[in-house]
């Protein structure tokens, strides 16, 4: 189902598959687009039903190649503007900055560059296909990269997101070279990246939501809170994610006898 123009949203079994649909334009986010995805982000937040995300783009080319500049508006000879007041427009596009706290994971085919790590930057964790690959252009056309190695910053190794940045368009990150230094925790052959992307998310899914939500909210913390503030505020997400309907749910589960078949990474 979907009632978008740039999105496809598809929703069964507690997890919504979520698929930026521009493939002829590599994915890249116009207007309509960055209308489209809070909207999305919210509706998704809202949704009871809905326990887990898969984030991937149409087509093998790309999963995102950020901001659309035949599209989106730019600011042509003399260039300036108030930093004071200054909006990107590719910082609402990510889950995060609508609190959208239950899991989303990324499945990316193709390129990933430039304002696609708005998105990137803010799920939970990223599945790549073998030809995945990802980089950021900005620097090589007069760019000051600057936003998106932020929401990076916290998943790379400062060397890797250092060379990333400074190389431009000159290298590209390969899915296997990103999985060394953790930028994504998987990578598979494409023929089986929505096999294996819908695989973590139902297997999330399948868990007290209490939990899960608490668990997601926990670690977003940890790592932007010192380690005092968000271990004393880690009580409040014990008492949320430890509901009483949560408890129940896992316990009811360990008392049937039935026991997960885990997958060995």
């Amino acid at each position: 189902m979907s009632d978008y123009q740039t999105l496809l949203l598809d929703i069964s079994d507690g997890v919504a598959t979520l698929t930026l649909n521009r493939p002829d334009r590599y994915n890249a986010f116009d207007a309509t687009m960055l209308e489209e995805l809070p909207q999305a982000w919210a509706r998704l937040r809202d949704d009871g039903e809905v326990r887990a995300v898969v984030l991937t783009g149409a087509g093998d080319a790309a999963f995102c190649t950020g901001i659309d500049r035949d599209a989106v508006p730019t600011t042509e000879g003399d260039y300036s503007f108030d930093p004071y007041t200054y909006q990107d427009p590719g910082e609402a596009l990510g889950p995060k900055t609508h609190g959208m706290w239950k899991p989303v994971i990324a499945a990316v085919n193709g390129m990933a560059c430039g304002g696609a790590f708005y998105l990137l930057g803010e799920v939970e964790f990223l599945i790549a296909a073998e030809g995945a690959t990802f980089f950021d252009p900005h620097v090589t056309y007069g760019m000051a990269a600057v936003l998106e190695p932020t929401l990076l910053a916290p998943r790379m190794p400062f060397g890797d997101l250092m060379r990333m940045m400074l190389l431009g368009a000159h290298e590209r990150l390969s899915a296997a070279r990103a999985l060394e230094v953790g930028l994504v925790s998987e990578v598979t052959p494409a023929d089986r990246l929505a096999e294996r992307a819908r695989w973590a998310a139902e297997a999330i899914a399948s868990q007290p939501a209490d939990a899960v939500v608490a668990t997601v909210r926990n670690l977003w913390m940890a790592q932007e809170l010192s380690r005092r503030q968000a271990l004393d505020l880690g009580s409040f997400l014990l008492a949320a994610g430890n509901s009483v309907e949560a408890l129940a749910e896992g316990q009811a589960f360990f008392a049937s006898g039935k026991r997960v078949k885990p997958n060995v990474r």
